[in-house]
């Protein structure tokens, strides 16, 4: 049996779920739903989602409402009354008008194990928070963000050196695996959802501007390490180094101690350049990028504007 799918979703996370779709002789995809074209780049030039590149490609129609509820899009795809709705990372609420659309399920592929992390940014929070795993969970959609009967799961570890971008790519692969999986079990019935426990969820909200200050005074060498990888690259890490921003994109919390204050140079050779961070603790910088400037290893910025930096000297001063 064939059956009729519209995809829902945006980022480069929901890509191999469309094309697991479309190689499949089990499904047809009837249109993809995306957001519509945003401005990019120092030119702000106007950049389709990955899911329309990739939809394009196989000429599978595509809408882009600015948003879906009571738009002309919306009634397209409830008048497409597919047998599935599969969202993956869209980025809108979804009117029950249209989740009942589906003639067999609308269906969410979330990165996180529900009910932990509901939300649009569940990835950066589990690295951010130390995590040692995260998932991916199949779940009924309803009204209510990230809230309905989950179907089926799958567990993903985190590294010690996974950021945002290579937590992305190991989910996005296994959400495809588990509902390819998944919608045949869902069509016959062989399935045993599970509501969600209340009193266990937690949210992940979008990355607020803020939330990318690196505090040297207060996070020790490891938060530091969680907070930069937890949002690289979607949202790179800053601290104000002097009188210019500095985004930090790499470190590596080390075992040794320190006496001086956070922020503070601690070690400083032609390739090593090694921090003050909380509790006396001290970060190893790799890669960063100054103001204006390209990212690169730390032995560049040793190399030029960093030649005349002191052991001893302040180095980070925000929020301090």
């Amino acid at each position: 049996m064939t059956y009729s799918v519209v995809l829902m979703g945006t980022p480069s996370f929901a890509v191999p779920i469309l094309e697991a779709l479309q190689e499949s002789d089990n499904y047809d995809v009837k249109a993809v739903v995306t957001q519509p074209d945003r401005p990019q780049g120092r030119k702000h030039a106007l950049t389709p989602s990955p899911v329309k590149v990739a939809a394009l490609a196989y000429d599978v129609p595509v809408l882009q409402p600015e948003k879906i509820s009571g738009s002309p899009e919306m009634q397209e795809v409830i008048d497409i009354n597919p047998d599935f709705i599969v969202t993956a990372a869209f980025g809108q609420f979804l009117p029950t008008k249209l989740l009942d659309a589906a003639k067999i399920a609308a269906v969410n592929t979330h990165a996180s194990l529900l009910p932990k992390y509901r939300g649009g940014a569940p990835v950066h929070y589990a690295i951010m928070n130390g995590d040692k795993e995260t998932g991916v969970s199949i779940m009924y959609m309803v009204k209510k963000m990230d809230a309905g009967d989950v179907i089926d799961t799958i567990k993903v570890p985190i590294t010690s050196t996974d950021n945002v971008g290579t937590m992305f790519e190991k989910l996005s692969i296994a959400g495809r695996d588990l509902l390819i999986k998944t919608l045949p079990k869902i069509a016959n019935g062989d399935i045993d959802p599970m509501k969600q426990n209340e009193e266990e969820v937690t949210f992940s909200p979008n990355i607020p501007h803020d939330m990318q200050n690196l505090n040297f005074a207060t996070e020790t060498a490891q938060e530091l390490d969680w907070h930069i990888r937890g949002l690289y690259p979607t949202h790179p890490a800053f601290v104000q180094v002097f009188d210019q921003r500095v985004k930090i994109t790499d470190v590596t919390p080390l075992s040794e101690l320190t006496v001086q204050e956070p922020g503070t140079i601690v070690e400083k050779s032609k390739k090593q350049f090694k921090v003050a961070s909380a509790n006396g603790t001290v970060v190893q910088i790799n890669r960063l990028q100054p103001a204006g400037k390209s990212e690169m290893a730390i032995s560049a910025y040793l190399n030029g504007a960093g030649k005349d930096l002191k052991v001893g000297q302040k180095w980070a001063t925000i929020n301090e």
